[in-house]
């Protein structure tokens, strides 16, 4: 009987021993199939604070991320590319399972971007695309040609030649333009420069809008940094050298809305924005408050609407895929190379907005209240 006690006993511990392997497989393989990435570290770089939409972005994704239980390494580099740098190895270091990139220069980071990659931490490209290198997995961003398309077709319905539905208007021009780009380490500049010139050029060739400066190559009219004093610098040296005599500006394409506000400040400094002389048609992006505010008061003509909610939201879809060991979804494989390599993309749309609908857009959309704009 001792001996039978003793084999039943060892039977028993044998079973809980075995059963509680299985819970333990149980476990790990349900760790397993969630990437083990609970609590997983996410890290998050933008480029400026002076923007208030790279503040509305950083936001936007760390509240996001958190919500599905990751934390979250939100850092900004104020423009400066070795702040960005070091921002982005010391993530690597601390252990980041992803890395969330909105580059300031897009082919500067290229030894961290291999640092990550040798440590098979994945790289999202936050509407900028990062250049020139193959350790990018996927690029999350706005239909980019569209917006400059928008931008254009915006400022010839502030000239007249167009209709808000895209009907020919019934001002025949010559108009005088002057254009704008953003800055040429930004690939979005280009893609926003050449959207808007497939719309603009015919016209410029057709001399219904004439650009007096003769500056019309990306190059020469694209803006460092982005930066408003740069845009309003170059305005009034345009002004001063050439509208001269009575010429005056009828239209602006400028890319962002911080351009813009430099932009309007050259031109009041010229005598516009008086009874006497209105201001030009002046495009933007972004639809940063102060420039809400501007064409709330007949400055600044129009904006293109990005929603960086939703933007964030599919970028913290992507980061949680790849933190589960899933395929992110995608809606273009084809039109952004960035030299290296064509990087996976999911682009959402862009909106026209200026006075006439920016109550139904942004107010009703939740995306500002009345007060914000008041």
């Amino acid at each position: 009987m001792r001996f039978k006690r003793i084999a039943m006993a060892a039977t028993a511990i044998a079973l809980s021993a075995a059963m509680a392997a299985c819970g333990s497989s149980e476990k790990d393989a349900d760790k397993q199939t969630t990437g083990g990435t609970e609590g997983a570290l996410v890290g998050v770089t933008m480029p400026t604070k002076s923007s208030a939409r790279w503040i509305s972005d950083g936001d936007n994704v760390k509240k996001q991320l958190e919500a599905l239980g990751y934390k979250v390494d939100l850092q900004y580099a104020e423009n400066d590319i070795p702040t960005q740098v070091n921002q982005l190895e010391n993530q690597i270091t601390k252990g980041a399972k992803v890395l969330i990139i909105a580059s300031i220069d897009g082919t500067a980071i290229t030894t961290q971007l291999q640092s990550a990659a040798d440590k098979k931490i994945p790289v999202i490209a936050y509407d900028r695309l990062i250049r020139n290198s193959p350790n990018v997995d996927y690029y999350a961003t706005f239909d980019n040609f569209k917006v400059g398309v928008q931008q254009a077709t915006s400022l010839l319905t502030g000239l007249g030649l167009k209709k808000a539905d895209g009907s020919a208007g019934d001002a025949k021009g010559p108009f005088n333009v002057e254009l704008f780009a953003g800055s040429p380490d930004d690939n979005n500049a280009t893609f926003f420069f050449n959207g808007a010139m497939s719309v603009l050029q015919p016209l410029i060739d057709a001399k219904t809008l004439v650009v007096r400066s003769g500056q019309v190559d990306f190059k020469t009219v694209s803006t460092l940094r982005w930066l408003p004093e740069t845009a309003q610098k170059r305005m009034e040296d345009i002004l001063t050298k050439t509208y001269k005599g009575g010429l005056k500006v009828d239209g602006v394409l400028s890319p962002y809305d911080g351009l813009s506000i430099g932009i309007l400040s050259a031109l009041k400094s010229s005598g516009y924005g008086t009874a006497g002389q209105k201001y030009p048609v002046v495009t933007g992006q972004d639809a940063e408050i102060p420039s809400m505010k501007s064409i709330i008061a007949g400055e600044q003509y129009s904006t293109i609407y990005k929603d960086t909610r939703e933007l964030a939201k599919v970028t913290v879809q992507m980061a949680d895929a790849l933190l589960k060991n899933q395929t992110p979804q995608v809606n273009n494989t084809k039109d952004y190379d960035n030299g290296n390599k064509v990087v996976p993309s999911f682009l959402l749309e862009p909106i026209i907005v200026d006075k006439t609908n920016y109550e139904k857009v942004l107010i009703d959309g939740g995306y500002y209240t009345k007060d914000q704009l008041a």
